[in-house]
């Protein structure tokens, strides 16, 4: 495999899909730009550097490798011939983790990815995420983003409609552990954090910076849209209802729940099958 450029200004290394230095398959390359506000976004881009360009946001308390290339996603996209360009989401994997609560103003995910899109002078592309990188997603597209498609795995309408709701049980986890009014969650939220080296004031910076999605934006988004999840996955809301509300979305689900679904090759056929089309 080629290997892929980093833009001007960007700190690349080469590693594997698993985050090593060397020469597994498939080889994957690390970059590091400074977004809107100085805080340093680490990203990952496979596949041919001339390729249609398709962004993938992972979901909270994971990264890009836990997210789209140890499930294979990421492969599966970059051998249809394009670029995948995957980021840590601020706090998140190789991606600065700031504690202080004015890094995190509303919308920040959103604002690094407007970033990272100029950063490599995007005009046209790909937009893919999955659970809190489905609503950045939407909150990308609220803001102006016009990708030429969107793929939002493992979000439904509540999730981006209602988002202080799920935020509220992430908090009290992170903030409580066995103590939170679900111990089960806290202790799982916990263990999540505790394997991806997750600092806890970034991610409730993370959940400060939640903005939610009125019905009316929602309905404005016309470009055409995969909507999937798990089919034990009504974590964020009905994905059917939120394919119903959107101009040109069909919703689809696959097997698992909110976690496993990734690791499903449903899952990514899916993802394929709506890009190809």
């Amino acid at each position: 495999m080629a290997r892929l450029l980093a833009p001007p200004g960007d700190e690349s290394e080469t590693l594997d899909a698993a985050g090593r230095r060397g020469h597994s398959a498939p080889m994957t390359d690390l970059h590091r730009f400074q977004s809107f506000d100085g805080v340093s976004i680490g990203y990952r881009t496979l596949g041919d550097p001339a390729g249609w360009p398709t962004v993938m946001l992972h979901g909270f308390l994971a990264s890009a490798e836990s997210n789209w290339f140890l499930p294979g996603i990421a492969a599966v996209v970059a051998a249809m011939g394009r670029r995948v360009i995957a980021p840590d989401l601020r706090g998140h994997g190789r991606s600065d983790a700031p504690s202080d609560l004015a890094a995190w103003p509303p919308d920040v995910l959103a604002r690094d990815q407007e970033a990272l899109v100029a950063h490599l002078h995007l005009k046209d592309y790909d937009l893919i995420g999955y659970s809190l990188g489905a609503r950045t997603a939407v909150r990308m597209l609220a803001r102006g983003a016009r990708p030429r498609k969107l793929v939002l795995g493992g979000m439904g309408d509540r999730g981006l409609m209602a988002a202080g709701a799920r935020a509220a049980m992430f908090e009290d986890a992170i903030r409580h552990g066995d103590a939170a009014r679900d111990p089960r969650a806290g202790r799982r939220v916990q263990a999540m954090m505790a394997a991806g080296g997750l600092k806890p004031e970034a991610m409730l910076g993370v959940l400060a910076s939640f903005l939610a999605t009125s019905a009316e934006t929602i309905a404005a988004i016309d470009v055409p849209t995969l909507v999937a999840a798990g089919q034990r996955d009504d974590d964020n809301g009905s994905i059917e209802a939120l394919a119903a509300m959107m101009a040109d979305a069909r919703a689809v689900r696959v097997p698992g729940d909110h976690l496993s679904a990734v690791m499903e090759p449903a899952l990514a056929a899916a993802i394929v099958g709506f890009l190809e089309g």
